[in-house]
């Protein structure tokens, strides 16, 4: 974990809520293609075209369906007039033909019939997989559904940063039935989904506004706004350097439960640093009086300091100069020591 201030790490133990990305942050971010469904075309043909119009997609959905195409020996064609609408898909081109790839709102948009198969998309998205509408020339021709994978720790970080008393909220851009069949592996109770990239900023000042401290967990270039907009932002360090730039803090590995040990130090700090100025105060609280001078008063209606008490207090009451630079330099050994008991601190 790579916590760039002290500033952020004092932050951390403040966080009652976290916003996590789905893809490559909640999921590997590698989604492959599971089904094919067809309409009008054969399931090589909707590869083709799909693939072939996906060839400058750099989104994740859009490169699993070259690869699909790719690892069924489909051939692939040069696309032109490409064009992609974020949060709702591409545009383009393919040998004449123009294809529209997206998602249900995207076809609806540009005026496509579902032609029946609306319901198969629905029954795609509860098994928590992305249907992708296929349309040629305006007509739809197929869907193309992708899944990613759940990171295998994802589950149990989720449950324990809930246990750390943090509220758990999934954030995406697919569609809502996709985002809560996940949500519901997870175990996440809150889903932003059907989110738009320049949305996702807005998605945390949304929870800002319910008087909670945010962190915000994201991987790539359109999460950049959103990771600034948190009160603390964590990137994932197999993502864009747009993120880790914009983030305050990096899981070096990519590994989720970083962010568990990220709380639990920042936890684990700010508790050694209220203990250190509760002795502090109350160490110097009691000493300080008396080397000015609080018992005289008692020493003096006693006829003087006991001959045992002396050596701690001369004759008059007053606090042996000595022992007071002692107990100076002892203050500090005190809380330079509890403060060493970090280096003990165990990772997630």
């Amino acid at each position: 974990v790579l916590i760039r201030s002290a500033e952020a790490l004092e932050r951390a133990h403040k966080t009652r809520a976290i916003v996590l990305d789905k893809t490559g942050t909640l999921t590997v971010g590698k989604p492959s293609v599971t089904d094919v469904v067809v309409a009008g075309v054969s399931e090589v043909e909707l590869l083709r075209l799909a693939a072939s119009a996906e060839q400058g997609s750099e989104h994740p959905l859009g490169q699993a369906i070259v690869a699909a195409a790719q690892e069924r020996g489909v051939a692939l064609e040069a696309a032109t007039e490409f064009e992609a609408v974020p949060g709702r898909g591409i545009h383009a081109q393919v040998n004449g033909v123009a294809l529209l790839i997206g998602n249900r709102e995207f076809i609806v948009e540009s005026n496509v019939g579902l032609d029946g198969l609306d319901a198969r998309a629905q029954e795609l998205s509860q098994d928590g997989k992305t249907p992708m509408y296929v349309a040629a020339d305006g007509k739809l021709v197929g869907l193309i559904a992708v899944a990613d994978t759940i990171k295998p720790e994802a589950p149990e970080v989720v449950a324990q940063l809930q246990r750390m008393g943090i509220e758990v909220t999934m954030l995406t851009g697919d569609n809502r039935r996709t985002a809560e069949a996940i949500a519901k592996k997870l175990g996440v109770a809150r889903v932003f989904a059907e989110v738009l990239p320049q949305d996702k900023a807005a998605m945390i000042v949304q929870l800002q506004k319910e008087g909670k401290v945010v962190a915000m967990v994201g991987d790539g270039i359109n999460d950049a706004p959103a990771l600034t907009q948190a009160d603390i932002g964590i990137a994932m360090g197999t993502g864009t350097d747009v993120a880790m730039e914009s983030a305050d803090i990096t899981l070096m590995r990519g590994d989720l439960r970083g962010l568990v040990t990220t709380f639990r130090l920042s936890r684990a700090t700010i508790r050694t640093i209220r203990q250190n100025l509760f002795w502090a105060f109350a160490y110097n609280t009691a000493l300080i009086p008396v080397a000015a001078g609080v018992l005289y008063p008692l020493f003096s209606s006693l006829g003087g300091v006991p001959t045992g008490l002396q050596f701690f207090f001369g004759e008059r009451g007053f606090l042996n100069p000595i022992l007071a630079a002692l107990a100076m330099a002892f203050s500090s050994v005190s809380v330079v020591s509890n403060s060493l008991r970090l280096r003990r601190f165990k990772v997630a």
